[in-house]
This record gives structure tokens, C-alpha cells and sequence, in this order.
């Protein structure tokens, strides 16, 4: 390892080469995030409920979560979001246009112990999906 005096530019050069061993560096330079994400880079997509399913949770915990199968608008792609808070799933139906979220977890990636579900279903049909279950706001017909 270079030290002393006129040391400068070598630190510098492989203070350069080795940051690409960092994963987070790397990630954000290279702009892998958006090519990685279903949505893109985006906080927040638009799609259509292609069905209702329940997925089991992960060990030691033991029940059926109730998630949505969704087509993204913008690509075409089709991920899996589950449905937030008690009764929630009551106000979603098949066809209807959902706005979808991350959920939170450690790295963009699921949260809990649900299994590669790495979305949460926020609005249906431009309500809000907390108001909807509170019984604060009616489902508007599309």
C-alpha cells in the first residue's frame, strides 16, 4: 500500500477501483435499481387486479395473507401486492384499477413474512384503501 509523500494519486485511483466492490455504490451509479424494479424507479404504479389469492405465510407463522395479482399499466408486468389491514380485500375486485406502493422492507424487498411480495395495494379506483376499510369513503364506480 502506498504511503508517504507524493502518494496522493495512487490513493486516489484505488480508492476509485475498489468502491465498485461496494453493492450500494455500484447499485447507484450503474442505475440498476430502475432496471431491477418492476416499477421502474418509480414510487408509486397504476394497475388492473387480475385476480385475488392468498398466499401462506412464512415460517414460524402460520396463515393465509390476502394478496392481488396485478397487471402494471405502464409495462405490462405482472407482480403479486398484498392488501393491507383487516377486511381490506372485501373492497377489491377483479378488473378494478389499483395504485400500488413498495411495502417497506430492508432493501426495497419484502416485508414479514410474506414471500417475494414486495408491494402493497394503496387506492382502488382513486379511493384511498384506509378509507375505504374505515368506512370513511364509498368505492366509486368505474
Amino acid at each position: 500500500m502506498a504511503k508517504g509523500e507524493f502518494a496522493a494519486r495512487q490513493l486516489i485511483n484505488n480508492r476509485q477501483k475498489w468502491r465498485w466492490k461496494d453493492r450500494a455504490y455500484k447499485y447507484r451509479t450503474l442505475g440498476l435499481k430502475a432496471k431491477v424494479d418492476l416499477l421502474e424507479g418509480s414510487p408509486m404504479a397504476r394497475g388492473i387486479v387480475l385476480k385475488k389469492r392468498p398466499i401462506e405465510a412464512r415460517q414460524p407463522n402460520s396463515g393465509l395473507r390476502k394478496c392481488v395479482r396485478i397487471q402494471l399499466i405502464k409495462n405490462g408486468k405482472q407482480l403479486t401486492a398484498m392488501c393491507p389491514g383487516d377486511g381490506a380485500i372485501k373492497f377489491i375486485d377483479e378488473h378494478d384499477e389499483v395504485v400500488i406502493e413498495g411495502i417497506g422492507g430492508a432493501q426495497g424487498g419484502p416485508s414479514g413474512d410474506l414471500w417475494g411480495v414486495k408491494y402493497k395495494v394503496t387506492k382502488v379506483n382513486g379511493v384511498s384503501l384506509e378509507m375505504l376499510r374505515t368506512g370513511k369513503k364509498e368505492k366509486s364506480k368505474r
